[in-house]
């Protein structure tokens, strides 16, 4: 792989993991848990969809399990909800901003580390939206909802969006780096506008 562009998704994959930990803290806050439920709401939304990525395609053991930034970076993130979660909460648009982030950035290294490992387009994209989306699966379970990804909004399509700009990007032979960000770039729009319009997947008829 390029290098530049594996520093980008390692990049993308530690600041992904920071993100989605501070919003499995947030909502562990909320759901009145203890300083250990918040770490573990942590730890589960900001490594489930690696752990499982990697796993699928044979990274074994999974980047979270064997590099100690990724750990710490999702601890950090259950500390800041635990400790700042009245300040978190007074910041509404800029954390759905982060979790728009997030998702970007998660779907584009997915997806891009599946290519790197030599699967074909269609379960590169597949895997980068597990990646994006995984995380918060994981979160909602355990707290028993049903994940919001499943529910509401424009969230594992524009997870899928960003997958399909990079394998477009791959298979156009353009250089890898600006196309792993432009593909970030796309999943964030889409989840803000999406947020911010009501935008949501569309519905069987009659449902």
């Amino acid at each position: 792989m390029h290098a530049d562009l594996t520093t980008l998704l390692y990049a993308m994959d530690l600041t992904g993991v920071f993100v989605f930990g501070l919003s499995g803290g947030t909502l562990a806050v909320r759901k009145k848990l203890d300083i250990f439920g918040v770490m573990v709401l942590s730890l589960a939304a900001a490594l489930a969809g690696g752990v499982c990525r990697d796993l699928l395609i044979g990274a074994v053991p999974p980047a979270s399990l064997h590099d100690d930034r990724y750990l710490w970076a999702a601890l950090a993130a259950g500390l800041v909800a635990f400790f700042f979660h009245p300040q978190i909460n007074r910041l509404g648009k800029p954390v759905m901003v982060l979790d728009a982030a997030g998702l970007g950035l998660f779907a584009v290294a997915g997806c891009g580390k599946a290519l790197a490992y030599g699967l074909s387009p269609l379960p590169a994209a597949l895997l980068g939206v597990m990646t994006a989306c995984g995380g918060g699966v994981a979160r909602d379970l355990l707290v028993a909802e049903v994940p919001r990804v499943l529910r509401e909004e424009i969230y594992a399509m524009a997870a899928l969006v960003g997958a399909l700009v990079v394998i477009a990007g791959q298979w156009l032979a353009l250089p890898p780096v600006p196309v792993a960000v432009s593909g970030a770039v796309v999943v964030f729009g889409l989840r803000v506008v999406s947020v911010l319009r009501g935008w949501s997947a569309p519905r069987a008829p009659g449902s």
